[in-house]
């Protein structure tokens, strides 16, 4: 029997790099940005059995309410664990932003955080929640540290980051790849890299999908505390540091005791298993397939309400 056909539509500079890339799957470009019409029409050519679309709440209303295909939407962005109290800015407009998401497009919804379920599901319940895995093709083994490490961060500037970020840049060389890789660029910054810093956008907590793909790339993470850990073990599988003064002190032990990193690095590249992205998949598209066959989809009400 055939594996379903599955699409997977999202900004490639930020999703490329979570999907398989196999014979019955492709991508498809789409940011909020742009004119959808391509989309759908890239859609219908390939005729999916399946659709994963990254960030749902950024397609336009109804574009997907007559699409012929099971549709799981996946939630990559942080907001608000909690309807008490006021949230921080960033937070607040990405709420925002998650209101508009059009239950005519999707038939599961799947969040990268557990912790914001009761504010999505005022939205449209929530199916399921893991991390955003990384693209097979990403994976490598450790390789021996340098001295001085290479070190690598990929993210975007704010004012949050670059007070753990100045200092280590006025010592270290670290490369920034401030902006959207492709996944061609991405692949050979990672292979030419054994260190990432990983650093929220704001200081509020967080996990970010770039923790995977490190880990998976045999990288040592050096993060800010992760919330959730999604299996794992600080100090274990990633060095947490909680300032800029402690974020340097890790680097300096890290090239004063590379057995330390060796040994730290090894256990989260074995961790990186779990977000393997064509197991998480082939699971995660069993599982819809199933459910929608056990317990149906309001999709096309909604569609026809």
């Amino acid at each position: 029997m055939a594996p379903p056909r599955v699409a997977y539509v999202g900004q490639s500079t930020f999703f490329e790099a979570c999907v398989p890339a196999r014979e019955h799957e492709t991508f498809v470009e789409f940011r909020e940005t742009v004119e959808p019409l391509p989309m759908r029409d890239a859609l219908d050519r390939f005729a999916p059995d399946v659709v994963v679309v990254f960030r749902p709440e950024t397609l336009p209303p109804g574009i997907f309410a007559d699409l012929d295909a099971a549709i799981v939407g996946f939630l990559t962005e942080p907001v608000p664990r909690s309807l008490d109290g006021t949230p921080h800015p960033d937070l607040a407009k990405r709420a925002r932003d998650l209101q508009r998401l059009d239950p005519r497009n999707v038939d599961r919804i799947v969040s990268f955080d557990p912790n914001i379920v009761p504010v999505a599901d005022r939205v449209m319940p929530v199916w399921r929640s893991l991390p955003i895995p990384v693209a097979d093709r990403l994976y490598r083994n450790p390789r021996p540290l340098s001295s001085p490490p290479r070190l690598v961060f990929i993210g975007r500037s704010t004012p949050h980051r670059e007070t753990y970020l100045g200092p280590v840049k006025a010592r270290y060389d670290v490369l920034h790849v401030a902006f959207g890789a492709g996944v061609e660029d991405l692949g050979r910054f990672l292979a030419e890299h054994e260190v990432t810093l990983n650093l929220h956008n704001e200081p509020y907590p967080s996990f970010e999908n770039r923790v995977c793909l490190h880990l998976a790339a045999g990288h040592l993470v050096i993060s800010e505390p992760l919330s959730p850990q999604h299996g794992l073990e600080p100090g274990r599988d990633y060095v947490v540091v909680e300032s800029p003064d402690e974020l340097m002190r890790a680097l300096d032990r890290v090239e004063a005791d590379p057995v330390w990193g060796e040994r730290v690095r090894a256990c989260g590249r074995a961790k990186a298993e779990a977000y393997r992205a064509s197991t998480t998949f082939d699971r995660l598209v069993g599982d819809l397939l199933a459910d929608l066959d056990a317990f149906g989809s309001g999709r096309r009400v909604a569609a026809t309400a």
